[in-house]
């Protein structure tokens, strides 16, 4: 399955999670459908990939345990195992409360042999980034990692936040183009 695919287009997860509990095969699928974007969520909150490790095997864990308690009619399967991820991440930071974000997005040098120029600037663009990012409040990190990182629709986030669709629309708009204000006075001209 490709990395990029809309999981509304997805095989269906209400079933998948109805055999879930008594299939494990159904939550082996659902599993490999959700890591990469449970995982890329995490790795952008909390940004150490040791702590993202174990906080996804939380998610997936508490996921498994509970799969029985998900109800289709509350609300999407997406929407409910980001709202476990979520939580696991919030319960994380809050008993980490004096330790900065970090934010992580691997490293975006290309080839075998990468230029050192070119990784000097790819590592000046994350901090950057980083100090961007920081200056956003958690809500605005939180949607913005949601987007980015875990790929979820607008739809998606809606659902998990309880905001209007247009409004996290709204959001992500604007804080683009406030990101975009503090990297030109960062001196970053350049959004390749």
């Amino acid at each position: 399955m490709s990395l990029n695919m809309d999981l509304e287009k997805s095989p269906n997860t209400d079933l998948l999670a109805a055999n879930a509990t008594t299939n494990p095969d159904a939550f082996a699928e659902i599993y490999d459908l959700y890591f990469p974007r449970v995982y890329n969520y995490i790795k952008f909150r909390v940004g150490d990939p040791y702590l993202t490790d174990d906080l996804t095997s939380q998610v997936f864990e508490k996921v498994l345990n509970r799969i029985d308690t998900y109800n289709q009619y509350r609300g999407s399967f997406t929407a409910w195992l980001f709202t476990i991820a979520h939580n696991i991440v919030v319960d994380h930071l809050r008993k980490q409360k004096n330790t900065p974000l970090i934010f992580l997005d691997g490293d975006n040098t290309k080839g075998p042999n990468p230029k050192v120029e070119d990784a000097i600037i790819a590592k000046e663009l994350r901090d950057n980034l980083f100090l961007a990012l920081h200056q956003l409040g958690d809500r605005e990190r939180n949607i913005l990692g949601l987007k980015f990182w875990s790929r979820l629709t607008n739809r998606k986030i809606a659902e998990l936040t309880g905001l209007s669709e247009n409004n996290v629309g709204i959001i992500i708009y604007r804080v683009m183009r406030r990101l975009r204000v503090v990297l030109r006075d960062l001196g970053v001209n350049s959004y390749e």
